[in-house]
């Protein structure tokens, strides 16, 4: 009897390390779906076995995985929450033993047509959450043992591991190709101006809430944007998106920056709540002498002439936007661009450090910035402020004034 035990564990042994082993986290999620499929019909000697995930937004199962039942993925079945045999799995949380299959606890046609028999199927979880539901098959009759449960449990957490690691790749690849798509792919060629801009992640994520937007209005100003959203990632890209987009709406039907960033915050206050944006909205007059520009709760621009140091612009830092509290009226300044200066918009990832005042970066900043091309400001600033490791986020968007329009 003892010996038997041993046999026993030993087994129980080998099949936990055999959906445990180290080689599996090398897989990428779609072929670690395939191969824990593969193992688990081999070691509890099953037909097939399948893995439907839940579309939250439908309160479906969605059939992503197969073996045995690749025409149910083929297929792309679907089958409601409470619903059938994988509807029953996922609306209580518990696994399920079927050992005589037939129509009224099995809804899904494919299962019926092969012929299965018994069935044994049990949730996927991830952070506490349903995210759906593995079950495996025979053809012929089966009694599903408690062992045989627990394995399939501990496949299932495999399993809800690996889709986790592909959810969160989906996700960083949708704000990466979100976050380049609000980014302009090259600034605009435009008389009298010569513009460059630089957008450095601080994090190895590559996301950031950071952005710039440049655009022409109908009455001839250009518009310039400069913003940060507090956070990182999916969500961040995804409101900053809003943001820029609302922005825009706002400078078409706004003469003033202040005016632009007040019905701004109020749609960040109502519709994007809790999250924090600050945000520097400036316009360049069609004759490009004038700048016109508004700040709320962003750092001030600093502005190079010929002949004189660079220096912040004396623009009143208005609470950022989302606040949720009414502020007093935003406040604007307006400026002389004279012919040859340089004007340099930035995030505060530029000039903060840690164990260093903000004021030592704006400092470095202002001392660094002179009149000349735009492309040659970028590479300059970025050099003294040491910003090819960033530990924030930085946006800088520079644009000349050239000294005489082509």
């Amino acid at each position: 009897m003892g010996g038997q035990g041993l046999i026993q564990d030993d087994e129980r042994l080998r099949r936990i390390e055999a959906v445990t082993d180290a080689t599996l986290s090398r897989l990428d999620a779609a072929d670690l779906f395939d191969e824990l499929l593969d193992r688990v019909r081999d070691l509890l000697d099953v037909d097939t076995a399948a893995i439907l995930m839940l579309d939250t937004h439908s309160q479906q199962l969605v059939a992503t995985a197969a073996k045995g039942l690749e025409e149910e993925v083929r297929q792309g079945f679907r089958v409601s929450v409470g619903r059938g045999f994988a509807g029953r799995i996922a609306l209580t949380g518990r696994p399920v033993v079927i050992e005589e299959v037939t129509p009224d606890v099995v809804v899904n046609p494919v299962l019926l047509s092969m012929g299965l028999r018994s069935l044994l199927g049990v949730p996927m979880f991830a952070r506490g959450e349903l995210i759906g539901v593995l079950h495996v098959g025979t053809l012929g009759h089966r009694r599903f043992t408690t062992d045989d449960v627990r394995l399939l449990e501990l496949v299932a957490d495999r399993a809800s591991l690996a889709n986790l690691a592909r959810s969160s790749n989906l996700d960083h690849n949708a704000a990466l190709a979100l976050q380049r798509s609000l980014l302009p792919a090259q600034l605009p060629r435009l008389p009298g101006l010569d513009m460059a801009a630089r957008y450095v992640p601080g994090h190895v994520a590559g996301i950031g809430g950071d952005w710039y937007d440049v655009f022409v209005l109908p009455s001839g100003w250009l518009g310039l944007v400069i913003g940060d959203v507090s956070g990182h990632g999916l969500q961040s890209a995804v409101v900053m998106g809003r943001v820029r987009s609302a922005l825009r709406a706002y400078a078409l039907v706004c003469d003033d920056p202040a005016e632009a960033l007040t019905l701004l915050d109020r749609k960040v206050s109502h519709f994007e709540a809790g999250n924090l944006t600050t945000a520097l909205y400036a316009m360049v007059s069609p004759d490009r002498t004038r700048i016109r520009l508004s700040a709320a709760g962003h750092l001030r621009p600093v502005l190079a002439a010929p002949g004189q140091p660079g220096a912040p612009i004396p623009v009143h830092a208005d609470p950022p936007l989302g606040t949720g509290r009414r502020p007093p009226p935003r406040q604007q300044a307006e400026v002389d661009f004279p012919p040859g200066g340089v004007l340099v918009c930035f995030t505060d990832g530029l000039v903060e450090r840690r164990h260093e005042v903000i004021d030592v970066g704006l400092d470095k900043l202002a001392d660094v910035v002179r009149p000349a091309p735009a492309e040659q400001v970028c590479a300059a600033v970025m050099d003294a402020l040491g910003a090819e490791q960033p530990t924030d986020d930085i946006a800088m968007l520079v644009v000349h004034r050239l000294l005489t329009p082509h």
